[in-house]
């Protein structure tokens, strides 16, 4: 287990829900003898979030306004030519570890399985080599997302994976590692395949380390 891969999750942990709105009514409840209003409405107010965020419709109220911040690669598919994309980048969204109904074997999770899925249609499509990203399991497995992203490519959708970064723990180093594979064979502009919600921060990273999305 990398101390990136323990500090990303330690941080996503401690910032995100719903983790941090119950660190909220905790505060809520230390403070509330000394300042009896503001301690009890940041109780209050941490436990109404998190009813919210709790239901399906308070999730898809925060939820589909960040999924239009990026559009469908519909272009990509429709017009192939006029995308002037060399490669097709997909970033791995991770892994069941020891699927029972697989042989104990580990596969992509649902989340990587979508992508893809969708990866293949574009690949079909454009007729674009493929290049998958993702590094080592933390329990310390021996066989990488990239190498397992490739192998359900390859057996249940028939498309060739011409590239495996296998190093990567986080983004930032799906982005640095996938280029260095990709200038190798002169490779500056790509089809980059995620969720909607992590695509806006994935594209930002890749063009920080030089590619065109």
């Amino acid at each position: 287990m990398s101390l990136g891969w323990l500090f990303n999750g330690v941080a996503g942990a401690l910032l995100l829900p719903p983790l941090n709105l119950i660190l909220l009514g905790l505060l809520g409840l230390a403070l509330r003898r000394r300042w009896p209003r503001l301690g009890p409405g940041l109780s209050a107010a941490a436990l109404a979030l998190l009813a919210v965020l709790s239901s399906k419709a308070g999730a898809l109220l925060l939820v589909a306004p960040l999924e239009r911040l990026t559009e469908p690669l519909t272009a990509a598919l429709t017009a192939p030519r006029d995308s002037g994309a060399q490669a097709i980048v997909v970033l791995s969204g991770g892994r069941l570890s020891a699927a029972p109904e697989y042989g104990g074997r580990d596969i992509p999770n649902y989340w990587t399985l979508a992508r893809l899925q969708y990866a293949a249609q574009l690949q079909r499509a454009t007729g674009l080599p493929l290049l998958v990203s993702g590094g080592m399991p933390e329990d310390g497995g021996a066989e990488s997302e990239a190498a397992l992203m490739a192998r359900v490519l390859r057996d249940d959708f028939a498309v060739p994976v011409r590239w495996l970064e296998q190093q990567s723990d986080n983004t930032a180093q799906n982005a640095q590692l996938s280029v260095r594979l990709l200038r190798a064979d002169g490779v500056h502009r790509i089809l980059l395949v995620t969720d909607a919600l992590h695509m806006p921060r994935a594209q930002a990273i890749f063009a920080h380390y030089g590619l065109q999305v």
